[in-house]
């Protein structure tokens, strides 16, 4: 399958052959839920925790003798059904992430870009016509090219030069393509990836060597 390779004035200067292996792949909503919820949780800090009986500050006297006072028997004033005692199976810090099979990782990878080029929201720029020194300049041709919600995919050379003048864009993302995933693909309404890092990133997912 061919995709169509654009300069930033959107006009068309020549084309892409994307792999099988990613073109006729199967849109599966499923494995990209699945990758989401895995990224979601690996990011959460887990750090939230109550205090349980051992954090509690406190005498270890029991309250009152055990016998003779006609009220149940206490051992502690630091039980949970004490006032200001501790929380029972409350939460504890702790790590939210899990494993996901890299297939399925890989798999919802492609969905995503599946996607996009469904949703005619993926866009091949060709890197070598990037010439913006202005962040005012660069967000005009984005509005030019209809695209007010981006992620945009560079390769590592070209990271720094397109990420400095989008850094005070709203909407705007850029990621180096080895940074690729299914959360950040699907949170941004354009898909904007240069011919050089779409070259890497088909070579890491078909494991076909770049031409």
């Amino acid at each position: 399958m061919k995709l169509a390779v654009r300069d930033w004035t959107n006009k068309e200067i020549g084309s892409f052959e994307l792999a099988e292996a990613i073109a006729g792949a199967e849109k599966r909503s499923d494995l990209m839920a699945m990758t989401v919820r895995w990224q979601l949780a690996k990011r959460r800090a887990g750090t939230h925790k109550v205090k349980q009986v051992g954090d509690i500050s406190g005498t270890t006297k029991k309250p009152f003798a055990q016998k003779g006072t006609g009220r149940a028997r206490q051992g502690s004033l630091r039980g949970p059904h004490q006032r200001g005692g501790a929380v029972i199976f409350g939460p504890v810090v702790r790590d939210h992430g899990y494993s996901l099979n890299k297939k399925v990782r890989r798999a919802a990878l492609i969905s995503a870009l599946v996607t996009k080029m469904q949703d005619s929201k993926l866009l091949v720029v060709d890197q070598n016509s990037f010439s913006f020194t202005k962040t005012a300049q660069f967000s005009a041709a984005l509005s030019g090219m209809n695209c007010a919600s981006v992620l945009m995919l560079q390769t590592k050379e070209q990271l720094q030069s397109v990420r400095r003048v989008a850094a005070n864009i709203p909407n705007v993302d850029v990621l180096a393509d080895e940074g690729a995933n299914v959360y950040d693909i699907l949170r941004r309404d354009f898909l904007i990836i240069s011919k050089d890092a779409l070259e890497r990133l088909q070579q890491r997912l078909t494991h076909v060597k770049a031409s």
